[in-house]
């Protein structure tokens, strides 16, 4: 499952190369009206080399080698064009900006920018549209039945650019019929047969086989069938990049957080939170008093809202940010879509992130890391963790200034079916947090603060 994944990212990937390197050919055949010789080839060919590097980077922060993405709807193409128009900078930033570059290809650069625009879009319109119609689906069949089945076959419909494809549900002890057109079954004892008439590569277990010793022999008998079997919480996590909730247990923290071999890594991140934290105070300590006079002069009130929030094993500290609120009547519940409590200076400095510049006070102190789930209020956590499972859990690591469901390209409201999906993105992160998933997060929180995304 996970290798024809990595197949189709490599393919896209190896897709937007090409289509790179074959606008800069016809661009040097328009310009010149003749074939690129040698020389003029190789002349262009290392610069742009360089830039088509930048290019992917770009490209790969802003999530369009995510398959989860890769859907021709209007979020899709507004990725594109903000990704497209940060690309652009980066050229010519590159050709005008950097020293000892020897060609200066204005009107090149024109003609390569219409082209690759046209290129890249219909490429990339193609690849979507063949994820979803055209390449082969990975079948795949359910063993049990749940409402977490029932989302996963939801969640498949909706986004079939995935490759997926539930060829059958299988369960002798269900009452349904079936959901979605997805054949039901309800005799253990036929599995074999049906992963066999399906071509099936995926068995998905929802149902523990320690209860049904049936079930057992039914999938031992598929081993010579060549079949992967995963568990549907493992599945799930891994088209969605969430921990389904309502499918694990205490089992699951126990078989899947190993803290113990997590202590190296934790100790090389906090020294470079340290570094980094105490690098970014010095050099943002110069703008901190126009932020103050601005803030002050915006609204009534302090420069700064402090307020309590729980870190790492639920001890509390004082967590400190530039206010973005007004003081009066203000009642301090949770943030809103469209609050009118945000000052108009307040929005900007929330659009840009820069409120959040007073927690490299928080990191300096180890309190807070760069990257971990947000750090949430004493009160709403003791609230919420009576009402969803395991909500306690996301506290196992620092909290930090950005996170894995900062960067989802969802927003969540503080409704509780919101509040359980932001705790499946945050078990999601303690499980797989590493030195790759931290640099991915902060990248793409690079890219939503300069899209202006913030909230």
């Amino acid at each position: 499952m996970k290798t024809a994944s990595q197949l189709k990212k490599f393919f896209l990937l190896a897709g937007d190369i090409v289509i790179l390197y074959a606008a800069l050919y016809l661009t040097l055949v328009i310009r010149y009206r003749a074939l690129p010789s040698g020389f003029l080839w190789q002349g262009h060919f290392a610069p742009f080399s360089i830039v088509f590097a930048g290019w992917i980077v770009i490209f790969y922060i802003a999530n369009l080698y995510d398959l989860k993405l890769a859907t021709n709807n209007t979020r899709f193409w507004q990725i594109i064009g903000k990704s497209y128009l940060a690309a652009l900078l980066f050229a010519f930033a590159f050709f005008y900006l950097m020293p000892g570059i020897s060609i200066a290809p204005k009107t090149n650069l024109i003609i390569f920018i219409a082209i690759v625009a046209i290129l890249l879009a219909s490429w990339r319109q193609f690849y979507n549209w063949s994820l979803a119609a055209y390449l082969p689906k990975s079948s795949i069949a359910v063993v049990g039945w749940s409402d977490q089945v029932r989302e996963l076959i939801e969640e498949l419909n909706e986004k079939k650019h995935l490759g997926f494809k539930i060829s059958f549900i299988i369960d002798e002890k269900s009452g349904t019929e079936g959901y979605s057109g997805v054949p039901f079954w309800r005799d253990y004892g036929k599995l074999t047969e049906l992963v066999r008439e399906n071509k099936v590569s995926t068995i998905v277990l929802s149902y523990d086989p320690h209860q049904s010793q049936e079930l057992r022999n039914s999938l031992f008998a598929c081993l010579p069938l060549s079949v992967n079997f995963i568990s549907l919480p493992l599945f799930y996590e891994s088209i969605t990049g969430r921990v389904p909730i309502s499918v694990i247990n205490q089992m699951w923290f126990l078989e899947n957080l190993s803290e113990g071999g997590k202590t190296i890594f934790d100790t090389i991140k906090r020294f470079a939170d340290f570094c980094l934290a105490l690098v970014f105070m010095l050099v943002s300590l110069i703008f901190w008093p126009l932020i103050a006079l601005a803030i002050k002069l915006n609204s009534a009130g302090p420069v700064f809202f402090i307020q309590t929030r729980l870190g790492k094993n639920g001890e509390p500290f004082r967590l400190i940010k530039f206010r973005t609120m007004t003081v009066a009547g203000n009642d301090y519940a949770p943030t809103v879509t469209g609050d009118k409590r945000i000052t108009a200076f307040g929005n900007f400095l929330r659009k840009s992130r820069i409120d959040e510049i007073p927690q490299l006070v928080n990191i300096i102190k180890g309190e807070m890391s760069f990257v971990g789930p947000r750090p949430e209020r004493p009160e709403l956590v003791s609230d919420l963790e009576k009402n969803i499972p395991f909500y306690r859990e996301r506290m196992l690591v620092k909290p930090g200034l950005t996170g894995w469901d900062q960067v989802s390209g969802e927003y969540h409201s503080p409704s509780q079916p919101d509040t359980i999906k932001k705790l499946q993105y945050d078990l999601f992160y303690i499980k797989n947090r590493s030195v790759y998933l931290d640099l991915s997060i902060v990248l793409k929180t690079i890219y939503t603060v300069l899209s202006r995304e913030g909230r």
